[in-house]
């Protein structure tokens, strides 16, 4: 995420880490923009306060700089952002565990300038295939989320006033030595299935040795593989047409 900066022109005042996790980001954002301010915000309280944590304890002192980076909890479905006033809008995988990806671009929307940037990675519908496929039909639950596809966000974006979006995808291979330590990874990353209806937890003892037995199918060279559909995407926030005095042209939609 932070290499696709290096085709980017944009010299962002303030940037918003939409789901900024423990702040992975936030050493690289500031390093790449040295005058912006960063906005570091997630849902999680804990997660936030670990983001902050990151500013070097000398930032704190007054003239130091320690108003570049502010921590902030969270929700990217209703940002408590007003409108207008960020210049980037940087989301690494946050947005798969949306429940309305939908709202949380259009609130990316509204809190861009014009002319400001949104950019992000997501999880595609191939992500964790294996897993899904051992889990089958073994109950009436789903165990593993169902991802959005990548030609669905860009029209998402397009719903919600963006222009220009650009989308791509890579696919990445993990591998394990079991189910128990894929199940450690995807829960050390908030993977957590809140299906309505489901119990609790990834599930009891049994169903988990079924899976578990399951998987064995995909088991190649002595490893299980996990595979990560990652899609990107960026898109703008379209500049403000101006008539020749100077007021804004505002586009008005045909009637039906």
């Amino acid at each position: 995420m932070l290499a696709r900066l290096d085709y980017i022109r944009l010299a962002p005042q303030v940037i918003l880490d939409a789901g900024s996790g423990t702040g992975n980001a936030v050493g690289g954002l500031l390093a790449r923009w040295p005058r912006a301010r960063l906005v570091a915000l997630d849902l999680a309280l804990s997660m936030a306060r670990r983001a902050r944590a990151r500013r070097p304890w000398w930032r704190s002192l007054p003239g130091l700089g320690g108003r570049r980076l502010a921590a902030v909890c969270g929700d990217i479905e209703r940002l408590p952002i007003a409108s207008g006033g960020v210049g980037m809008v940087w989301s690494n995988l946050a947005l798969q565990w949306i429940n309305e990806p939908q709202r949380a671009l259009a609130e990316m929307h509204r809190v861009l300038a014009p002319g400001g940037l949104v950019l992000f990675s997501s999880f595609g519908p191939d992500t964790l295939k294996e897993l899904r496929a051992a889990f089958g039909s073994d109950d009436r639950h789903t165990h593993v989320h169902r991802f959005i596809d990548l030609h669905d966000v860009g029209d998402l974006l397009v719903a919600c006033g963006f222009a220009d979006p650009v989308m791509d995808m890579e696919v990445v291979t993990l591998t394990y030595t079991g189910v128990r330590e894929l199940m450690r990874d995807l829960k050390a990353i908030g993977a957590h299935n809140l299906t309505r209806g489901r119990p609790a937890g990834l599930g009891g003892r049994s169903l988990l040795e079924r899976v578990a037995r399951n998987y064995e199918a995909f088991r190649r060279d002595g490893k299980l593989p996990a595979t990560f559909e990652v899609i990107y995407g960026h898109a703008w926030k379209p500049q403000l047409r101006l008539t020749a005095d100077g007021k804004p042209i505002i586009p008005l939609k045909p009637l039906r």
